[in-house]
């Protein structure tokens, strides 16, 4: 009697649920130049992401000279490296929820590029290797919710046909980040590892400046924390379409209220949305899948980088090259994501990454350098390819409600995986089947997990639990 009772409730959450979606996406479907600025300027955060990300690969080594440890153990070598991903492995663990819950995405994206800028800078006064590696691991922890919340804030701007282009801004700029610091090492390098931080982190305060000023909050956020005034006045601020949308909205937002206000998404418990992505079976095993591919792609995406250095090249032109391949990364992702199915393309590429990483064990000749490093790249850009479409793929597969932890969650499997990285690079100098070989069975092994995943493509995004539920017909699983 209860299920019967309950029916016409269910039917009208749905129905209601999809007036909203329907609503908010003829606001924003069509791309003006606001939309573009406010993207831009989010993704610019990307830049400088990058550059705490792989800064270790220039500044270690010449940070262990200095306190002449080249002898020491391959943990302690690595030490400096893996406690800044143990760090955005906490942080995005412990800061993940803040985004959807008290501080919104734009509060969040400045918090993280503050403390990350502070702690790098205070870096550069380091020492010895041990305060080096708990600034490290402060500046991951500052860090770890950057590019969670610059991609889903820039996404949550825009309609559904260009969110899969607007999330590859981030990308492209990711890739300028990275390619910014051969560069940056170069120009420095008669000087000390030290100045390399200054050199990144005084541009990311200057930034988080103009993020707070200039930057507008996600709309969908708003609604969903039922801050309506600020909600509208967001979309008139982005929108292109006419004042006749918005005065619905006006009318529509007092009819969804009462019931957004006793929904359970609405709930201003820190941890509340992990609480639901847990409850909710299809939720959980949709984190859990997403999280164990994420995995696979952080142990090459965040190795290979590491170990370049393992390879007989130039270390400044090898990290160039790496640098460079995500641009192709970036640029297929951006022009074929409309096309690309999610799951096909997710698999195939991590199949890929894995085949040529394990190629660099088994071409042993250094005459064959080339042939290694051409498998090393191509195994990186599948691996960046991969990277890209697993974040845009997780910001589809979960609502408005719990979005930013759910892409948190994954990049901290991302960084988990980056985490083991470090060690496994310095194990590899004497056997690289324990850094290339380990890689790509990581990662081919994680990858086969995206069957477990529904299709997304074309989809628009939810903003509820239960909106997710009906749209996909998952409540009966």
């Amino acid at each position: 009697m209860s299920d019967q009772s309950s029916e016409p409730l269910l039917l009208l959450k749905r129905k209601t649920a999809s007036t909203l979606d329907e609503t908010i996406e003829r606001c924003i479907s069509e791309f003006g130049w606001a939309q573009l600025l406010q993207a831009v300027l989010v993704s610019l955060s990307w830049v400088f992401d990058a550059q705490q990300a792989f800064i270790s690969v220039f500044t270690d080594t010449p940070a262990v000279n200095e306190w002449s440890l080249q002898d020491a153990s391959s943990i302690l070598i690595g030490l400096p490296a893996s406690s800044f991903f143990i760090g955005c492995l906490i942080g995005g663990l412990a800061l993940s929820t803040l985004a959807d819950t008290k501080l919104g995405r734009k509060n969040m994206l400045v918090i993280s590029c503050v403390v990350m800028s502070i702690t790098g800078a205070i870096t550069s006064i380091s020492t010895n290797i041990w305060i080096y590696s708990f600034l490290r691991f402060l500046t991951g922890f500052g860090r770890a919710t950057i590019g969670t919340c610059a991609l889903v804030l820039s996404t949550e701007l825009v309609g559904s046909q260009w969110r899969g282009q607007v999330g590859i801004i981030g990308f492209v700029c990711f890739t300028i980040g990275f390619l910014s610091l051969p560069l940056i090492a170069f120009v420095n390098r008669g000087s000390s590892w030290r100045v390399l931080y200054l050199w990144t982190c005084i541009p990311t305060m200057l930034y988080s400046i103009l993020v707070h000023f200039f930057v507008r909050e996600s709309p969908r956020w708003l609604y969903v924390r039922g801050n309506k005034e600020e909600f509208v006045l967001t979309l008139k601020s982005i929108t292109t379409r006419s004042s006749l949308t918005l005065s619905f909205f006006g009318s529509f937002i007092e009819f969804e209220d009462q019931e957004h206000n006793n929904s359970e998404e609405s709930t201003t418990s820190l941890y509340s949305t992990i609480k639901m992505l847990v409850e909710k079976k299809w939720a959980f095993r949709r984190l859990i899948s997403v999280m164990l591919v994420g995995f696979g792609i952080g142990t090459v995406y965040y190795g290979m980088p590491l170990g370049v250095g393992n390879l007989p090249f130039n270390l400044y032109l090898s990290v160039t090259l790496n640098a460079l391949s995500e641009l192709p990364a970036s640029m297929v992702t951006f022009f074929l994501i409309g096309k690309l199915t999610r799951k096909k393309s997710l698999l195939g590429f991590a199949m890929l990454s894995g085949i040529c990483s394990i190629g660099c064990v088994i071409v042993k000749d250094d005459y064959l350098k080339e042939l290694q490093m051409g498998l090393e790249l191509v195994s990186f850009f599948s691996a960046c390819t991969s990277f890209n479409v697993l974040l845009i793929y997780t910001v589809e597969l979960f609502p408005t409600c719990v979005r930013n932890s759910a892409v948190s969650m994954v990049r901290q499997a991302l960084v988990l995986g980056g985490a083991f990285s470090p060690m496994l690079v310095a194990f590899g100098r004497t056997n690289r089947w324990l850094s290339y070989g380990v890689f790509g069975i990581c990662i081919a092994s994680c990858g086969l997990f995206v069957l477990c995943l529904p299709e997304t493509k074309g989809r628009t995004l939810s903003d509820t639990m239960d909106e997710e539920e009906y749209k996909e017909g998952v409540f009966v699983c």
